[in-house]
């Protein structure tokens, strides 16, 4: 499988989202969490990036920190393509 779990949220109790994964294929994240539906903050995001189509804007929460940090740290560098 192309996909590596690094983590799920500590707080999750029933192992739900959110989650970050590592695509092997290319040191890619992916990021499962909750979907920001809050027209305020998707219009603050859009203002500086537009939100395409196929794109969704997840939060996950800050608790995950440590978890994001390891998803970054897992492959050098140099190795990403």
């Amino acid at each position: 499988m192309a996909l590596r779990f690094v983590g799920i949220d500590p707080n999750t109790g029933d192992a739900n989202c959110p989650s970050v994964w590592i695509d092997e294929r290319d040191g890619s994240f992916v990021i499962q969490g909750w979907e920001v539906v809050d027209p305020g903050e998707r219009a603050e995001i859009a203002a500086r990036s537009a939100i395409l189509e196929h794109e969704r804007i997840v939060r996950i929460p800050a608790r995950m920190r440590d978890i994001l940090l390891e998803a970054c740290s897992a492959q050098p560098v140099d190795d990403v393509r």
